[in-house]
């Protein structure tokens, strides 16, 4: 389940006093731990109420208000996003949490509505333009700490204009997947490197142990230990690019974030069905720290 995490205001954040070296660096090191758990999906801090606005609605009528406003303890001094199994995980990582604010102080946890919780007023038709929609501007479903993996597989040189022959370096690929020596899981991978401007290399692949009896004419590739983000993918197979190239343009910039200079992958699981090609896909962008 997702949740936003609120951290209320105080006296103090109200009147724009800043939290002290220390306390930066303590807050720092426990979003570094949300990170590497994979709880972490965003969060940022806000300015005080005096820089914002409010806008009241009644019926057609639309009012402006200014800040600062009243009541501190009802304003949201800054947040966070998470991906968690249940309320009471977010409980716990919240327990963790050093004081955020000079005084003391409240984090208050609300969980975030899905498709899921409208019932029947959530129409199928309705569901897929929700879908269509977040495919446009894709957030993360939650981040991952990986060590350094191997991988193998067959590896091919692309151009932009003849990535549609992809589907055919699969179709080649799909034999050896269960049967490479050393494999670790059931899981198959579509790995981006070494891309620029023009042209990328890819690579149909599975995670091996160790490079021992590698099928004729597969090569092998090491990823270095990261932090990734990672994407859903709920459309067609076909429209991974559309999505991929969704979050480099929109999701990427506007994130603050920068991304690690290693490959970026695909990962189709048991759930992926290549009949359809629905199902159990996801996309890993990595980045820095």
């Amino acid at each position: 389940m997702k949740v936003i995490v609120f951290v209320k205001a105080t006296a103090a954040s109200e009147a724009g006093e800043m939290p002290s070296q220390e306390l930066l660096t303590a807050m720092m090191q426990y979003n570094q731990q949300l990170i590497d758990a994979g709880i972490m999906l965003g969060g940022d801090g806000l300015h005080p109420s005096g820089k914002g606005a409010r806008v009241l609605f009644s019926g057609t009528n639309r009012t402006v208000k200014r800040g600062p406003f009243p009541h501190t303890s009802e304003i949201v001094a800054g947040y966070w996003l998470w991906q968690v199994k249940s309320l009471e995980e977010a409980i716990e990582w919240v327990r963790r949490c050093p004081n955020p604010m000079l005084e003391d102080s409240e984090i208050e946890i609300r969980p975030i509505f899905g498709p899921e919780d409208f019932g029947e007023a959530m129409t199928p038709e309705m569901r897929d333009q929700e879908a269509q929609m977040r495919a446009l501007v894709p957030e993360p479903d939650r981040w991952e700490k990986k060590p350094a993996r191997l991988f193998t597989g067959i590896q091919r040189h692309y151009t932009y204009n003849d990535r549609n022959n992809i589907p055919l370096h699969w179709k080649e690929f799909e034999p050896a997947i269960g049967k490479v020596a050393n494999q670790i899981g059931t899981d198959s991978f579509g790995i981006c490197a070494n891309a620029n401007a023009e042209r990328f290399d890819y690579m149909t692949a599975v995670e091996i142990r160790s490079k021992e009896n590698l099928p004729v004419g597969f090569t092998s590739l090491e990823l270095p230990a990261g932090h990734y983000a990672v994407f859903l993918h709920t459309g067609h197979v076909s429209a991974i690019p559309q999505t991929i190239c969704a979050i480099w343009d929109k999701w990427l910039p506007a994130s603050g974030l920068s991304a690690a200079p290693s490959p970026c992958y695909e990962r189709y699981t048991e759930e992926f069905n290549p009949n359809t090609g629905f199902g159990g896909m996801e996309i890993w962008i990595p980045i820095q720290n």
